[in-house]
């Protein structure tokens, strides 16, 4: 049963409108569906959309963030719970910790840092958790032919997609997460 969710996503606030339309969509999603969110504790980009949406329908927001983002005033002071954080490291260990399963929005670097550390993890033996990628617009396809052409040159397996579900929108997501009796 999965109770909260690690989201992982964009702290810009010039991403396409597409993607903050999902955001929203999914805070709104996963509150109704008394999912908890647990994300990086920032108030922009997608990461604010999210929260936002989801505290709007009377959600559970849980945010980690790191000491000098919280001192620059990214810090959501309006979600259910903010806590924060000497370390970067310390913030991507307790995202890993608290969320029984991992939504990967469009993002930037630290996105695809965190992405890539599920998913190491995962190969490894670390976690079983579900990861999702939310593929709007194809945004992770070239990722995820990047990840094609590892395993074609037997960097490695040939099913290394088993790590993730790739979702082309939020609603293939909500139904791969219906598709797994988490919703009561």
């Amino acid at each position: 049963m999965i109770s909260s969710i690690t989201v992982y996503c964009s702290s810009s606030n010039r991403a396409p409108r597409e993607y903050f339309d999902a955001a929203e969509l999914l805070g709104s999603e996963l509150a109704e569906r008394k999912i908890t969110i647990v994300y990086g504790g920032g108030r922009v980009g997608l990461m604010g959309c999210i929260a936002d949406a989801a505290m709007r329908k009377g959600g559970t927001v849980k945010g980690i963030i790191p000491r000098f983002l919280e001192q620059r005033e990214l810090a959501h002071t309006g979600i259910s719970e903010l806590h924060v954080v000497e370390t970067m490291h310390e913030r991507k260990m307790k995202l890993a910790e608290w969320g029984d399963a991992f939504l990967i929005l469009p993002g930037g670097f630290g996105t695809i840092d965190e992405l890539m550390e599920a998913i190491t993890w995962k190969h490894l033996g670390h976690h079983k958790k579900p990861i999702f990628l939310l593929n709007i617009n194809g945004f992770w396809n070239p990722l995820t032919g990047f990840f094609r052409q590892i395993a074609s040159q037997n960097m490695a397996s040939s099913d290394y997609d088993r790590y993730y579900t790739l979702c082309s929108s939020t609603a293939q997501f909500l139904e791969s997460l219906g598709k797994m009796n988490v919703f009561s």
